[in-house]
């Protein structure tokens, strides 16, 4: 029997409802989670070791940057198989993604959480705990970088996204779909995701921000961070790559005084391209020096900048590790 290293972090998956309140607060110890899915224990032999107790939406980069070193340092024991992280949905493809780049154990990592409390009606921990564990100690999953894994399907880290604020099949990965799925007797994966990448510094660097564009948005947002002398920038533009000249005086500004720009899309699927030539299009700020990410969103688009900033701050360099 394998034995999977399971590190609680807190979320939804960790909450009660607080009667003076009326809404869910942290209350669930990372014993007590794995202790309410008896199951496991025809699955694997499972070590809890709590990481935090906290919502996820006060998870910081950094956070996640040390989780994956924790992550590192135990998977030099030869008797740890994989790993399960169980965590708060809101930025656990956040967490899941800095893990696919940072980590450099190839042991199976699945990040789980649920979109219910414990004390709600049909909890979701449970099932996504046991399914998370399933699939880390399955042979298949060695080699397969870090793994989505809630309502038994089996998503990749770079490409899944949270879709819905509150059903249980919030998990998604837009037009590329998952990468298996845990049944009660098996794990099957049907592909595998050939995009990933490594980057792995000896520090992130964290002052960088996400910009989202809107109809009319002007260049005072950007004005801030200049006079702020942030690290870097990423730009969430329309479509594959256009935004409103005001975005665009903004991003040649920010260039100009050497901060790195990276520019991805706030649409769902799709990558940014330089499909058009006219003023702020993708493909006119490119020459100025804008970075272009890729199918990134933007939560995911800042995590790398982050790292990638670690190891160089050439815009040549940045566009190479973004390509």
């Amino acid at each position: 029997m394998k034995k999977i290293v399971a590190i609680t972090t807190g979320g939804t998956i960790a909450m009660k409802l607080d009667p003076k309140t009326g809404g869910l607060v942290p209350a669930v110890s990372g014993e007590d989670l794995l202790a309410a899915v008896p199951a496991l224990k025809d699955v694997a032999e499972v070590e809890v070791i709590e990481q935090s107790n906290v919502p996820s939406g006060h998870i910081t980069p950094q956070m996640m940057f040390d989780l994956s070193k924790k992550i590192d340092d135990l998977a030099k024991h030869d008797d740890v198989d994989g790993f399960v992280v169980t965590h708060g949905t809101d930025t656990l493809e956040e967490t899941a993604y800095m893990l696919d780049l940072t980590l450099h154990t190839d042991k199976p990592v699945c990040v789980t959480g649920a979109m219910r409390g414990a004390s709600d009606t049909s909890w979701d921990g449970p099932g996504n705990i046991l399914a998370a564990v399933k699939t880390a100690a399955s042979d298949d999953a060695v080699g397969q970088g870090v793994l989505v894994v809630l309502n038994d399907v089996i998503q990749a880290a770079g490409e899944v996204t949270k879709t819905h604020s509150v059903n249980t099949d919030t998990f998604q990965s837009p037009w590329w779909g998952p990468v298996g799925h845990v049944y009660f007797d098996k794990v099957v994966f049907r592909r595998k995701s050939i995009c990933r990448q490594k980057i792995q510094p000896e520090h992130l660097v964290p002052d960088v921000y996400l910009i989202k564009s809107v109809a009319g948005l002007d260049d005072f947002l950007f004005k801030c961070l200049i006079e702020k002398k942030v690290s870097g920038i990423v730009v969430e533009a329309f479509g594959c790559g256009n935004v409103p000249l005001g975005v665009r005086d903004g991003i040649f500004e920010a260039c100009e005084a050497g901060i790195p720009v990276v520019l991805t899309t706030r649409v769902h699927a799709g990558r940014v391209a330089q499909v058009y030539s006219y003023k702020g299009s993708a493909g006119e700020m490119y020459s100025h020096g804008i970075i272009l990410a890729g199918e990134l969103t933007g939560q995911k688009a800042r995590l790398k900048l982050m790292l990638a900033l670690g190891l160089t701050k050439d815009i040549e360099e940045l566009r190479s590790l973004f390509s």
